[in-house]
Order: structure tokens, then C-alpha cells, then sequence
């Protein structure tokens, strides 16, 4: 073994070494920015902040979420002492304005205007540049042919050419002719922007859609109301039940607007078989005002068809009975007199239903039970009702007087009383017995208490009012986000390019490539188009199957076959190519 060779093992080789030795540059502060921006900035990182965003949601469903229900995370945290406030700590009840859900849905933005911008930009520039420079071996591009005007038909090669270009133009190609009074003319053409611009459009679209649900949720708001028959809702604060307000949202967005509920009907199916008694139409009538002096107007509110008032949507979303009660307290005085709300808790709206009277004396009086639409009892004297509709309506309540807990002004829940500090006075286990009231009927309480009358039935609805001034914007971002990611999807971009040249013997010899910008496999396709197209505008007989290689031309030269029916074409690439001259035709 030389010398030379052991010198080689011993030491590495001198890439290795120099590879060893390199030291790679130190980035300054500057530098490290430019880095980050431009890992922001790529398409991988904004599509790994889109799918993180769309997991960063979901403990928003896991969790009770404080602006809609801020008792609910109360009792959530009593609950779940161990964990509760660990979680409460980390935003979990508060995902949507959260620190590290408001940075994802920032970054995500800018990570997409990083994205869109640069290249909208190079895609203008792209439109308004000529296609590229004719390749000098066409027969190297993946589609290729060529074809043979005859020399009988007297048109010489810069004609050919300009027809070409006529034909690609109306393909809807955007064509540039090179060197048309050459010997050998060419074009470049080129067609398939749209399907950047569709690209451009859906991540366009992405920005849109943020910006949007941004302005939506700053702006905007939700609140919730129960109308029973004949009452009015002014939007005003005071006047919801709930109210959930966007992060910027200001009292003055409130239009006041109101609408009254007129008359509730609902259609009970009476026909099919095992569905008797299924709600399946339900009708609300109302009246609306869009301000205070505006003339009335007479709506429907129906399921899945809002009424549209100052900019907010009015949806049906519940309903319900609402027993009309007379309460007169022990001096015989009138306590309490309207409707009150009865909650649905089963079939066939078996409600439950709780009544507090506080301005009773010398005793506050609270009462709790059911309505029944149509009662029935069984056997066992349990009340249960057999029909939603008002064939047989009872009330069946428990009574009770005592401090309702009301004067210290601590909220309470309207659906719920609590009896733990008041005395009961009726209920089925005191010898008193229960209240069973039909319409028209009084109960006096006992112990000279008062008397409760249970006076008639209206019907209530639950309605749901959203603003969101950015939701018609969503929706069309969204639209245009779908029909820019559909164009990007089927339109391809492709470059043609025909040259063509006089042969010695008068012939006009043509040959044309095709390439794709990326993967489209309708290429070959459209290749076997443009040849249909340029044989009949030169009117030649064209046939997709060539002859068999190691023909010779007149020359007698050899020939190699084209690889797209090339009918023995001479070839206008140099014989000293790769490939040598195709046969003549």
C-alpha cells in the first residue's frame, strides 16, 4: 500500500475536515428578527397556528365559560375544589379572551399577512412579465410534439408562428412571439394565473374571516328574553333577562327597538300515529317598532326565521305556559297579580312553577309546584299531564310564608326557592293537604294567610337577540375563502412553447412543448388539444400514432420517434442534441 493511500485512512477526508473547521456565523439581533419573521411569516407555521387555534377551542366546550354563565363556573369551582381554581388560574374558564388564545389568533394573523403579502406581490410582478424564454431543446419538456405543414400550402414559418399565437390566444393563453421574421420564430405562452390568485383569494379570505370574528366579538353582543303574551321588550339593558356584551361593547350600540308579543300559537300533530301531541309548527305574532316614533309593524317570528330589528336578530328559541294568579295576602290585600312563568321539566310540558310574594303581610308567602295543560292523576294519586295543549289545566302547589330572603338583596334564581328558612303552611304530607286549582278557582291559605286564584293561561316565548356586526362579513370571506380554494384546486398553470422553421425541401416544420407548473396530470390532455387545434388550423391530417423507430427520412438519415404522434415530423433541435431529427411526414 502507497504511502499516499495510508495517509488518506489516517486522516479524514478534506471535506469532512473542512466541515470540521467551519464555524458558522453569529446572528445579531437583527439577523435573529429577520429569522423569526421569516419562520412567522412561512405557510407551515401559519398552518400549524390554524390547527393549534382550532385545539386551543376546544376547553372552551370542556369547561362552563364565564361570560355566558358566570354562576355556573361559581358552582363549577365549589365543585371541583381540588382543581377548580388551578383551572380558573390557567383562563380555562374564560378560553376565548384569553392571554394564550388572543396570542395564537394574533400570530396566526400576522403569520398569514406575512404569508399573503409577499406573495401577491411576486404574482403581480408574474402577471405583467412576458413568459419565459424559449428552451433550446423543447424535446427535454414532459409533453412534446411536432407536425409538418406541406410545402404546397405556401405558409412559410414566421405565418405559422402568428397562426399559433392565434390559436393559444383563443385557448386563453397570454402569448409572446419571439423572432417572427427569424428563421426559426418562436412564441411563449403561458395561462393558469387564476389558479395563484384563487391561492391568493383563500388565505385572503382566512384574514378576512379573523378580522371578522374579531370585530364580532369586540362589538357585539347576545342577551336573552322571556315574552309572555301581551308583554314588550325594549332593548335596554334593564330590559333582559340576560345579557352577554362583546369586550368593546358601549350602551349607546342599543338601538331602542321594541317588539311585543302579541299571541303565541302552537300546532300539535293530531294525525300520526304514535306522535299525537308533537309540537310541529310554532307561530309567534308580534309587533315591532324600530324606534320609539317609528309607525308599528306586524311581523311573524317563527323556528329558524328571525325578525331583524336595529341591527340585532330576534330567534325563537323556547315557549311555554304561563298560569295567570291572583295572590291576596292575610289583610286581604292584592300581593301579587300576573303571569308567571312556568319551566318546562317533561313530556307533554309538565312544568314546574314557583311563585314568590314578598310584599304579602304581615308574612311573605312563596309557593312551589307544577302546571299541568291537561292533568290526569292515577291510582296511586300522582299528577301527571296526559296532552301539551290547555284541555284539563291544574295548578298543584305547595305553600309556605316566612322571610323569603329577598329584602337583604341577594340575587336569586326565579325558577328556584328556597325553603329552609320559611314554614310550611300547604303540602300533600301536612293535613292541610296540597293546592289543586283549576282556571277560575280560589284556595284560601290556612291560618288566615291569604288566598291564592289561579285567574287563566297565556303562553310565553323564549327569544334569543344577537348582534354581531361582523357575521355578514364571515359569511362572505368564508364563500370567497371556498371559491378561491376551488380555482386554486382545478385550474393549472401551464407554459406552451412553438417554434417553428423552413425545411430544405419547402416544408414547414413545427414543434411545441408543454410544462406544468407542479403536478397536473390533465397536462397530456392538453397537449393532445393544442395539436388538435394547430392541425386544423393548418388543415393537415393528423394521427396520434407515430411510426416505428429507426426510420430514415429522405436523407436517409436515421430517425428517433417523437414522444406525442409526432407522423415522422422533422424535429427542429440541433442534430447534434440529445435526440436526433424526427422523420419527415
Amino acid at each position: 500500500m502507497s504511502e499516499r493511500v495510508k495517509a488518506n485512512k489516517k486522516s479524514p477526508a478534506p471535506v469532512a475536515a473542512a466541515k470540521t473547521e467551519a464555524a458558522l456565523p453569529v446572528l445579531g439581533p437583527v439577523e435573529m428578527l429577520r429569522w423569526a419573521w421569516t419562520q412567522l411569516t412561512s405557510m407551515r407555521t401559519a398552518l400549524f397556528l390554524l390547527l393549534l387555534l382550532a385545539v386551543a377551542a376546544v376547553p372552551g366546550s370542556l369547561f362552563p365559560q364565564r361570560p355566558a354563565n358566570p354562576s355556573i363556573v361559581t358552582q363549577y369551582i365549589k365543585a371541583n375544589q381540588d382543581y377548580g381554581k388551578l383551572l380558573d388560574t390557567l383562563q380555562l374558564y374564560d378560553v376565548y379572551s384569553s392571554a394564550w388564545f388572543s396570542a395564537i389568533y394574533i400570530l396566526l394573523f400576522i403569520s398569514l399577512i406575512g404569508c399573503v403579502v409577499p406573495r401577491a406581490i411576486a404574482h403581480y410582478k408574474a402577471m405583467r412579465s412576458q413568459p419565459p424564454r424559449t428552451p433550446k431543446r423543447l424535446s427535454r419538456l414532459p409533453e412534446y410534439g411536432t407536425l409538418v405543414v406541406p410545402a404546397d400550402a405556401g405558409l412559410p414559418a414566421s405565418d405559422a408562428i402568428r397562426s399559433a399565437a392565434g390559436v393559444l390566444k383563443k385557448r386563453g393563453y397570454r402569448v409572446e412571439v419571439r423572432d417572427d421574421d427569424g428563421a426559426r420564430p418562436s412564441l411563449g405562452a403561458e395561462r393558469g394565473f387564476a389558479k395563484e390568485v384563487g391561492n391568493l383569494v383563500f388565505h385572503t379570505s382566512l384574514i378576512g374571516v379573523l378580522v371578522s370574528v374579531a370585530v364580532g366579538g369586540l362589538f357585539g353582543y347576545s342577551g336573552q328574553r322571556i315574552l309572555v303574551e301581551g308583554d314588550t321588550f325594549v332593548n335596554t339593558l334593564v330590559g333582559y333577562d340576560q345579557f352577554t356584551p362583546g369586550t368593546n361593547f358601549q350602551s349607546s350600540q342599543l338601538q331602542p327597538y321594541s317588539i311585543q308579543l302579541d299571541k303565541f300559537d302552537v300546532l300539535f300533530d293530531r294525525e300520526s300515529p304514535g306522535k299525537i301531541g308533537q309540537p310541529i309548527d310554532f307561530n309567534a305574532e308580534v309587533t315591532t317598532r324600530e324606534t320609539p316614533d317609528s309607525p308599528a309593524k306586524q311581523e311573524v317570528l317563527k323556528v329558524n326565521d328571525p325578525v331583524t330589528l336595529g341591527g340585532t336578530s330576534i330567534y325563537l328559541t323556547g315557549n311555554g305556559y304561563a298560569p295567570v294568579v291572583t295572590i291576596r295576602d292575610g289583610a286581604g290585600n292584592v300581593a301579587m297579580q300576573g303571569p308567571v312563568v312556568a319551566k318546562l321539566q317533561g313530556d307533554n310540558y309538565y312544568s314546574s312553577l314557583v311563585i314568590k310574594v314578598p310584599d304579602a303581610r304581615p308574612e311573605q308567602l312563596g309557593f312551589v309546584g307544577f302546571f299541568l295543560p291537561t292533568a290526569f292523576v292515577t291510582d296511586a294519586g300522582v299528577s301527571f299531564s296526559g296532552d301539551p295543549d290547555l284541555f284539563n289545566p291544574r295548578l298543584t302547589l305547595n305553600s309556605y310564608f316566612g322571610d323569603l330572603g329577598l329584602d337583604a338583596g341577594s340575587p336569586q334564581n326565579v325558577f328556584e326557592l328556597d325553603v329552609t328558612d320559611l314554614t310550611p303552611l300547604n303540602a300533600r304530607n301536612l293535613d292541610a293537604g296540597g293546592i289543586t286549582l283549576a282556571p277560575g278557582s280560589t284556595y284560601t291559605l290556612p291560618d288566615g294567610k291569604g288566598s291564592i286564584s289561579f285567574d287563566s293561561v297565556k303562553r310565553y316565548v323564549g327569544v334569543d337577540i344577537h348582534h354581531n356586526p361582523g357575521q355578514l362579513y364571515v359569511l362572505i370571506f368564508a364563500l370567497l375563502a371556498v371559491g378561491g380554494l376551488i380555482v386554486s384546486l382545478y385550474v393549472n398553470r401551464r407554459r406552451v412553447w412553438v417554434r417553428t422553421g423552413t425545411h430544405e425541401d419547402g416544408r414547414t416544420m413545427v414543434e411545441y412543448g408543454l410544462l406544468a407548473r407542479g403536478e397536473d396530470h390533465r397536462l397530456a390532455a392538453e397537449a393532445a388539444v393544442i395539436r388538435k387545434l394547430l392541425s386544423e388550423e393548418w388543415q393537415l391530417e393528423d394521427s396520434d400514432s407515430g411510426d416505428s423507430a429507426g426510420d430514415s427520412d429522405s436523407t436517409g438519415t436515421q430517425q428517433t420517434p417523437s414522444r406525442q404522434g409526432d407522423n415522422g415530423a422533422v424535429s427542429l433541435t440541433s442534430p447534434a442534441g440529445p435526440t436526433g431529427p424526427k422523420k419527415d411526414q
